[in-house]
């Protein structure tokens, strides 16, 4: 699990709900990554902007203030180039091609497995 592909890595972990905060965070941690965290689409939005040197945005598409479908469509207006990668506990057909179209690169199905997640994150960095 520990693969060292992710380490020194900065993920920018956009979640609401606290107790999936610490699970991904609590996942993450041990990849030897550099965390930062945001609880609405707004403060991502700002993150992104702030700071370039965010490689990796996970992102929860159901959050207060601004959800993560507007959050990635700002993101990539404004010419960010960063991959950002859904959580979504739906699977239905049509939204991939909605979280496509809306500026994500990739999806992650809520429950997050720890190996599933790094292994997902690790592929963007796997060329």
């Amino acid at each position: 699990m520990e693969n060292g592909i992710l380490k020194g890595k900065k993920i920018l972990i956009v979640e609401d709900d606290l107790s999936s905060r610490l699970y991904l965070n609590k996942i993450l941690e041990k990849t030897g990554a550099i965390l930062i965290n945001a609880g609405d689409g707004v403060e991502a939005l700002n993150i992104a902007t702030d700071d370039p040197d965010v490689e990796i945005i996970l992102m929860d598409i159901q959050l207060p203030v601004m959800d993560g479908y507007t959050s990635a469509k700002k993101i990539r207006e404004l010419g960010r180039r960063v991959n950002i990668i859904a959580q979504t506990a739906y699977s239905l057909s049509g939204d991939m091609e909605n979280i496509l179209a809306s500026g994500f690169d990739d999806y992650i199905i809520k429950p997050i497995y720890s190996g599933q997640l790094i292994e997902k994150l690790s592929s963007f960095f796997v060329k």
